[in-house]
């Protein structure tokens, strides 16, 4: 080890307070070149980065209505989004921010990575005794009922590669296809497709073995434990009520191509990939199993970039060809990512910069740490 490692293989981890009470470090006593790290934050401002328009409402509305096997309906809420944003955490430190980091966005996708999470805690409880195990066997509601549904287990939930069969929140599985093509389901556990439907049917049924909203058990396990703010929302569509216990609860996206799904601020999606590079634990206390975070980081062997929706596995640096290929990111559209550097210490949260310029923004930040 140079003095550079050395000095910091002696820092202490460091888990934020709850709020504002976050401790900073300037770049420099992070370990980070000041110079280069500013470089990295004016490439992802500069104008012809920029990703999706702010006025997502009319945007989505247009994308979805344009596809030949999706009625273009927006079913849950939408929202302008800020501008180009993104907070720096090392060691658990804030170190810079840009842009609008409290403001609440929708994350579209990376609404994926809280169901999962959501489900690890259900596994971790034993609700779930066997991710191996047919999900019909939890989940009596006539959505796996069919020969072909029945087949279908909570691990091709979680890799999406379950081929669900059916119309949910009146979107035929078809509507969320993203070739926007028509094709028969093949056997559930053959075919990698991104698909919003069979994702909300996962959520569904998560509400079914819970008995209780998501967002609640979201926050009591895992928001409020990590200190984040209660300015998050997760959303669903209005015509998701289910009834639960007699009760009418609205079953949650885990996308926003239709609107809804998690609306979150970059501050609080930093803590949430904090608890990631620190494997479930937040300040001794165990949130979620380090047996759920290397399954939730197996890669899909179908589509070996992903692990558990939505940690987006860098395998043979496919993903991000200038990073280490143990680096991973939750992700979802407008280029929301939670990109996180086990190595390094590292958490980077960014929004609204276009995908195609994801990797020099990274190379850029991994230029600066490793200055």
């Amino acid at each position: 080890m140079n003095k550079k490692e050395i000095k910091r293989s002696k820092m202490q981890v460091y888990f934020p307070e709850p709020g504002d009470a976050w401790k900073r470090k300037t770049p420099a006593e992070a370990g980070i070149d000041a110079g280069l790290l500013q470089e990295a934050i004016e490439y992802a401002n500069d104008p012809a980065h920029e990703g999706s328009p702010p006025d997502l409402g009319t945007h989505l509305a247009k994308e979805m209505g344009a596809k030949q096997y999706d009625d273009g309906a927006i079913l849950g809420p939408t929202k302008t989004h800020g501008p180009v944003t993104g907070v720096v955490v090392r060691d658990g430190y804030l170190v810079h921010e840009w842009g609008t980091p409290e403001q609440v966005d929708m994350t579209f996708s990376v609404s994926k990575s809280f169901l999962s999470t959501v489900c690890g805690l259900a596994w971790d409880r034993g609700l779930i005794r066997d991710l191996s195990d047919r999900v019909g066997e939890y989940v009596d509601d006539g959505g796996y009922d069919s020969q072909h549904n029945a087949q279908i287990t909570w691990d091709h939930s979680l890799r999406q590669i379950t081929e669900w069969d059916g119309t949910l929140w009146d979107k035929h599985y078809s509507a969320g296809n993203p070739d926007d093509v028509l094709r028969e389901p093949e056997p559930p556990g053959t075919y990698y497709e991104y698909n919003d439907v069979r994702v909300n049917r996962f959520a569904l049924s998560l509400l079914r073995v819970w008995e209780k909203p998501l967002p609640e058990i979201l926050k009591v396990e895992v928001m409020d434990p990590i200190g984040a703010s209660d300015t998050w929302q997760w959303h669903g569509y209005r015509n998701s009520w289910v009834e639960v216990d007699g009760k009418q609860v609205q079953s949650v996206s885990g996308g926003g191509h239709w609107g809804g799904g998690m609306w979150i601020s970059a501050r609080d999606l930093a803590r949430f990939g904090y608890l990631c590079l620190r494997r479930g634990n937040w300040n001794g206390r165990r949130i979620l199993s380090e047996d759920w975070i290397d399954l939730a980081t197996t890669p899909t062997e179908l589509r070996p970039t992903y692990g558990f929706m939505n940690w987006f596995l860098n395998t043979d640096r496919q993903l991000i060809p200038s990073a280490p290929e143990g680096h991973y990111y939750h992700g979802g559209a407008g280029t929301n990512r939670v990109w996180v550097a086990p190595e390094l210490d590292l958490v980077v949260v960014s929004r609204w910069i276009a995908g195609e310029f994801f990797d020099g923004f990274v190379k850029r930040v991994l230029a600066a740490v490793e200055a």
